[in-house]
């Protein structure tokens, strides 16, 4: 399954949660922002590529239906409700993610 992590600017959560799930499984795992500044800025490429789009947070959910609603109609679009208040990598960012993804891969 192709998983993609969304968050603001792709620094901290998003990326953190490429490293953990790129592999696990058997899966593939990306990661991008949605934010001009991002280090991986999200694309349509990307968003059809995923099978699985998990945001951080609601207003990610938003902008990827405000920008790209006719690709976002088909996909899986999960809100895991992670605040940006974590460093890359961070051991509590890891355990909440591998908790609220565990459900849906």
């Amino acid at each position: 399954m192709h998983l993609l992590f969304l968050c603001s600017q792709n620094k901290r959560r998003s990326l953190t949660a490429e490293k953990i799930f790129d592999g696990y499984d058997g899966h593939s795992a990306r990661s991008a922002g949605t934010e001009a500044n991002s280090r991986v800025k999200v694309t349509p490429g990307l968003l059809g590529w995923a099978d699985i789009i998990f945001c951080m947070e609601k207003k990610h959910v938003r902008r990827i239906r405000e920008k790209y609603p006719d690709i976002a109609a088909d996909k899986k679009l999960v809100c895991l409700n992670i605040d940006d208040d974590y460093e890359y990598m961070d051991e509590e960012l890891q355990e909440l993610l591998q908790s609220a993804v565990s459900e849906y891969i």
